[in-house]
């Protein structure tokens, strides 16, 4: 099965890409020519399309008449800690119009869509969110992020949230908490979290595209919910960190999904949070080399 991964190089693109080389025939997206992600290692050029953009629907229509793929998955996007969330134009564009340019690109090619969307869409003010509440978010990344969840025929997609290793920058919790070595941060114990590692929800996309193929229309993908604080703890024993963490109360947000739909719908059981914490400690890309090589 021919699969499109757009956004490798982000925090799920290069990991949906390793993962997905080795299941399906698999093909990568880049934004910058592809040979100019030669160095990171993990790359196999003869199956990645440089020059493909968001802004440039030509570029999309030209990967996709190229690779034919029967699935594309989307992993592009703007996210919360990008500068350019707080810009209304490239957020506009980027995660609310561009999914359903590509929405329809892919339904002329009779290709399936799988767009990875967020909890974001949600406050956070209550909690367990099923698929049918409303989505409340109030910021312009979780609203951006809700109008560019496409529908019709053809088209997934999976409300999810995710930590993981980056090839470059640190725009997430994970690779900023491994920066703070010998420091002291906070811990927010109010803070609920119902994502996955990239690992394993890049394994489970994989799943979904073998195994559900008549899964369309918007899910939430969880795992069993945890505070910031006891998820930075395992972090930090499990990697070997010398980082003290504060609990703190001040702040309170539970955008946690509840996934017992897609459970249900799948059969899929969530792995625990010390499976994934060890599952990424043991990972074997080298990532302090590949980003020491870009500082």
């Amino acid at each position: 099965m021919k699969v499109l991964i757009l956004g490798g190089s982000g925090m799920l693109g290069h990991k949906l890409w390793q993962i997905c080389a080795e299941r399906f025939d698999a093909y990568v997206t880049f934004r910058q020519p592809a040979k100019a992600y030669e160095q990171y290692g993990i790359f196999d050029l003869s199956s990645a399309i440089g020059n493909v953009s968001a802004d440039d629907e030509s570029s999309i229509v030209r990967a996709i008449a190229e690779v034919r793929p029967e699935v594309v998955v989307n992993s592009i996007g703007i996210v919360k800690q990008d500068a350019g969330a707080k810009d209304p134009v490239t957020s506009i564009s980027t995660n609310a119009l561009f999914p359903h340019r590509l929405a329809r690109v892919c339904s002329a090619a009779s290709a399936r869509l799988i767009h990875i969307s967020t909890d974001c869409v949600f406050s956070g003010r209550k909690g367990n969110y099923a698929e049918d509440d409303m989505a409340d978010a109030c910021d312009l990344y979780g609203r951006t992020k809700l109008l560019g969840e496409v529908s019709g025929e053809g088209t997934l997609v999976l409300r999810t949230s995710m930590i993981g290793r980056e090839l470059a920058g640190a725009h997430g919790l994970l690779e900023w908490f491994l920066g703070q070595e010998g420091k002291t941060v906070r811990g927010f114990k109010r803070a609920i979290f119902s994502g996955f590692t990239t690992q394993a929800l890049a394994d489970i996309i994989c799943r979904v595209i073998l195994e559900q193929r008549d899964l369309y229309g918007v899910w939430h993908v969880a795992a069993e919910p945890i505070n910031k604080f006891d998820l930075l703890s395992l972090v930090r024993e499990t990697f070997g960190l010398d980082i003290k963490i504060e609990p703190d109360e001040t702040f309170v947000c539970d955008r946690s999904l509840n996934g017992e739909r897609f459970r249900r719908a799948t059969g899929f059981s969530t792995p625990s949070w010390s499976d994934m914490i060890n599952q990424l400690r043991q990972d074997p890309t080298p990532y302090t080399e590949i980003r020491r090589s870009h500082c």
